[in-house]
């Protein structure tokens, strides 16, 4: 019985692709020596998957960036201001649409479906000349094969690419970018005559779109596009990869008639009524690729279960090498291999699987296939509002906190600098006391509320210099969690998390953030945010238990930054940030499941402030996603302010209002993008307020980042601020007029 990976995780098992992307970026290395690391990488990865049996072995998976950039540079889809004129595309172009330069901005960027990966978005109009600009994808099967390893190559596929991009600046927005199907496919085609010339047997095409609720125009674009590549695609098995749900019932129909298809994926683990469809009818003959090891989690599979499902498809399929055992999707999404995690406590260990043991547990499934052998509960009975509506309570803080027109904060973290970063890793080894810790994190929070003061900042952060991951840090003071040595997982370029594992019921033990909030307004007389993760986000970027609902561990969650909340405002925090960064990242796929996701999620969220007083300003933040389709459920969690990030997706949140939704409570659109090096001059920032003020009220207008500052250097860090500072006063000095 054959076995397949859909796709495998990129940083390397101790993120050595991260410090050589970072140490390239900073002119440490050259480009030799990233493509080095690279390839090294890769030739790892593939020897793996070959040493454990896998039939199915895919290419061009590796990304140095993320595998939706490889397409449009695969394609020449560059946008016209990096000034690309033609030829093979190369690090500059590639990295500076991914993060942008000293001269223009980086392209958009938002998660990829409902997981915390993301993806930067294609810019596309009827002006693009797309043309064949990166022989990536056959470079690689070159590469493997050269290494004795036959592959699979992998490809966005040409209908998801489109559908998941967007119209470039100045194009209607109106404009149909499916249109632009038959000049992609042009490119497609060379790409495949490229990998049949090279010695290619099969192709998988990632169609993940075909998962979400698509209309019959979609539908048919699907039917359009591979009954124009049948002729090329004419002598290889062709793969069509889907995941992250259910498949409609219409959606199942589209895709088994699809010309020139051999085979199809379906992800069994978050899609199980999909095989209630292919029970239903199955094309005679084809290849079926069930999804049955889960490529999002990191809980061992149950080969038992997993073994049952199978000979139920085989039923269908019948036996022989017609059906494949797969991952449910890429495992991109987990972490690369639990050989090293030396300190993980056995038992918990025991449970787990990372993406090097599921290779082995989808071969295991092959071989044995082919005969081888609460307190939660409780709170579902209040919607927990805070008593008073959001007017009276802006009125109330008003006049505790006496803020300016436009006051001006940040997100959160301020840069992480190689000494802090020293700090937290001895105090950790135990190379320095508790005492020697405490004063060196000290001094670097009033480093940055000087600083912050200096730049005349209204609303002051403490910089997080205490923590290395926001819910990393939430979940090793919380019961229920349990932490990996190196499980990374990548989030987007260079960025890696590492997902803390939560395996049991979820409770505080003691306070988790006070003493350093404290600490910090003592430094200052101006309000000082504290800073606390939402329950849905420690949640989404977490592996969470799966022997109980989603919703009754965020719920616990709930409870313990409830406390904590509480714990802040005795303290004397009269402002606190309860971060929802990854909420609409959760959110399902299928329309018909979204409605209760919300309804738990937002409810959750107001369980952590319900109990404080109307003086005591509840902030939240959300960045990198596309809001506008849940902004009545933005507005239902009753936060009395929201920043969120706006500048890098070209300000399109701002639509939600000129659209007529009424906003009023604060809010924060982003004026700079954080993700990129560049810093933006006051004019361009003044300008965004202007927009901003054009579709709201003055007096709930905030004016902040995008997102926080960990990531960034001081050396952009000042400039971009003392900017956002000085566009602030620009716009109240010209209300005031």
């Amino acid at each position: 019985m054959a076995s397949h990976i859909v796709g495998y995780p990129r940083m390397g098992p101790k993120r050595e692709l991260k410090f050589a992307l970072e140490s390239f970026w900073d002119g440490k290395s050259s480009a030799e020596d990233l493509k080095k690391v690279a390839a090294d990488l890769r030739a790892s990865i593939w020897k793996q998957m070959a040493d454990a049996g896998i039939k199915y072995i895919p290419s061009n998976t590796f990304s140095y960036y993320d595998q939706v950039l490889d397409a449009t540079a695969t394609l020449g889809a560059v946008p016209p201001r990096y000034g690309w004129t033609g030829g093979e595309i190369g690090f500059d172009t590639y990295f500076s649409m991914a993060r942008g330069n000293a001269t223009v901005p980086a392209m958009e960027m938002t998660k990829w479906f409902d997981t915390n990966y993301h993806f930067i978005v294609p810019e596309l109009g009827p002006e693009v000349k797309f043309t064949y600009a990166s022989h990536k994808a056959v470079e690689e099967y070159k590469e493997a094969k050269a290494l004795g390893v036959e592959t699979v190559p992998v490809l966005i596929g040409p209908v998801s690419y489109l559908l998941l991009s967007k119209p470039a600046k100045g194009v209607e927005k109106t404009f149909s970018l499916l249109s632009l199907l038959p000049k992609v496919l042009a490119v497609y085609k060379e790409v495949i005559a490229d990998l049949k010339a090279a010695g290619a047997t099969w192709i998988q095409f990632d169609e993940p779109t075909l998962v979400l609720d698509l209309d019959a125009h979609k539908l048919q674009a699907f039917t359009d596009a591979y009954a124009e590549l049948a002729p090329v695609l004419s002598g290889l098995n062709v793969l069509i990869e889907t995941y992250f749900a259910d498949i409609p019932a219409e959606t199942y129909k589209t895709l088994t008639s699809l010309n020139g298809v051999t085979a199809y994926g379906f992800d069994l683990v978050r899609g199980t009524q999909t095989i209630d469809l292919i029970k239903g009818g199955f094309p005679s003959g084809k290849y079926l690729f069930a999804g049955v090891v889960d490529g999002r989690n990191i809980w061992a599979n149950d080969l038992a279960g997993s073994l049952s499902t199978l000979h139920a498809l085989e039923g269908i399929v019948g036996k022989g090498d017609k059906l494949v055992v797969s991952t449910s999707c890429s495992l991109l999404h987990t972490a690369v291999d639990l050989v090293n995690e030396t300190k993980l406590d056995d038992e918990i260990k025991s449970w787990l699987a990372f993406a090097a043991q599921k290779v082995v547990e989808v071969n295991a499934l092959a071989h044995a296939l082919a005969g081888h052998k609460n307190e939660a509960a409780a709170l579902k009975g209040s919607d927990h509002r805070r008593a008073t509506n959001v007017s009276a309570r802006l009125d109330a803080q008003q006049k505790k906190l006496n803020l300016p027109i436009l006051p001006t904060t940040t997100i959160g973290s301020f840069p992480q600098t190689p000494e802090l970063r020293r700090v937290r890793r001895e105090f950790k080894a135990g190379k320095i006391s508790e005492e020697e810790y405490v004063t060196s994190i000290k001094e670097e929070i009033r480093k940055v509320v000087e600083l912050q003061e200096e730049l005349d900042i209204d609303v002051l952060v403490h910089g997080e210099p205490e923590r290395n991951d926001m819910v990393e840090y939430f979940g090793e003071q919380l019961s229920g969690f349990a932490f990996t040595v190196n499980g990374w997982v990548q989030s987007y370029g260079s960025r890696c998390v590492k997902p803390p594992i939560i395996y049991g019921d979820v409770s505080r033990p003691k306070p988790m953030t006070v003493f350093w909030s404290s600490a910090a307004q003592s430094m200052t007389k101006r309000p000082m945010k504290g800073m606390l993760t939402g329950p849905v986000t420690i949640l989404n970027w977490s592996f969470v238990r799966n022997d109980q609902p989603r919703s009754e561990t965020t719920y616990q969650i709930a409870l313990a930054i409830k406390d904590e909340v509480e714990d802040l405002e005795k303290a004397g925090i009269n402002v606190i940030q309860i971060d929802e960064a990854a909420l609409r990242e959760g959110l399902p796929l299928r329309k018909s499941e979204q409605a209760h996701y919300l309804d738990w999620a937002v409810h959750a969220f107001r369980i952590t402030n319900v109990g404080v007083q109307d003086t005591t300003q509840i902030h939240t933040h959300m960045c990198y996603s596309n809001f506008n389709d849940i902004i009545h459920s933005i507005i239902d969690m009753d936060a009395d302010v929201i920043t969120i990030e706006n500048s890098r997706s070209d300000e399109k949140l701002l639509s939600v209002f000129r659209e007529g939704v009424k906003y009023g409570a604060g809010i924060g659109p982003g004026v700079y993008d954080i993700h990129s090096p560049r810093i933006p001059p006051t004019e361009e920032i003044a300008d965004r307020i202007n927009k901003m003020l054009a579709v709201l009220e003055k007096n709930i207008l905030w004016v902040n980042p995008d997102c926080g500052l960990k990531t960034r250097k001081y050396t952009e860090v000042k400039p971009a601020l003392t900017n956002m500072v000085a566009a602030a006063k620009l716009i109240r000095n010209e209300l005031a007029k």
